[in-house]
């Protein structure tokens, strides 16, 4: 029977290169996010056998809706990988107090508030269930203007460790990417003097998530893993 993985954030880069991923290597896949759904998108185009747009990830009735819908339409759940988050440069100085609530909302509420939504559906795969997050290389060394994103990203790792520690009787195994700077069309053209080649690409980066997904990383559980290239 087809493993199935729900991709928060599933409408942006990172987030529809990772579907691809799993759809061409046999998983079926539902895609959701805060942004609305592309207009008159086709399974073909997202690689997707489900999606929905406008959930608010932060709120636990919205998340729960959605993840309901997708186990209703695909027929189960084995996999959750959270994507969904976001990213501000600011110096403490010269910025907003806010931001460190918005980037807290943005990127360790919604990987929380998706995990617990899913819990109860991945704890009866038959292979395992999976929980894999996005943290971020530069978490692990902060520079200039990094640091409410970087915060946020660390609250993700610890999420991850202790999420993986909470669930160790289980057969669920919780862990996170910490990517560097994604190849992008965004990117690049946030940073057009930088060379690209040494980004990490999307695909490399779904490509150890799908390894964690699979059953050869049963074993692997609480793991904070730098995908970054040659940065």
């Amino acid at each position: 029977m087809q493993r199935v993985v729900a991709v928060t954030g599933g409408f942006g880069a990172l987030g529809r290169t990772v579907g691809r991923v799993f759809a061409e290597n046999g998983w079926k896949v539902g895609l959701i996010d805060k942004a609305p759904a592309p207009e008159n998108a086709s399974e073909e185009q997202l690689h997707a056998s489900w999606w929905r747009g406008g959930v608010e990830l932060t709120d636990l009735d919205s998340a729960r809706s959605a993840i309901s819908d997708l186990v209703e339409q695909l027929g189960k759940l084995d996999a959750i990988v959270n994507i969904a988050g976001g990213f501000r440069w600011e110096t403490l100085a010269d910025g907003s107090l806010d931001t460190w609530d918005l980037m807290y909302q943005m990127n360790v509420r919604t990987a929380a508030t998706a995990s617990k939504a899913a819990l109860d559906y991945i704890a009866n795969s038959a292979e395992g269930g999976r929980i894999i997050n996005i943290g971020a290389g530069a978490a692990l060394k902060a520079g200039a203007g990094m640091g409410a994103y970087t915060a946020s990203k660390s609250g993700v790792m610890r999420l991850t460790e202790a999420l993986a520690e909470e669930l160790k009787g289980s057969s669920i195994t919780v862990n996170a990417i910490l990517p560097g700077i994604i190849d992008t069309p965004q990117n690049r053209k946030d940073m057009p003097d930088t060379d690209f080649s040494r980004w990490v690409r999307a695909e490399e980066i779904a490509n150890v998530i799908l390894f964690l997904a699979s059953g050869a990383a049963s074993g692997v559980t609480g793991a904070l893993i730098p995908v970054t290239g040659r940065t």
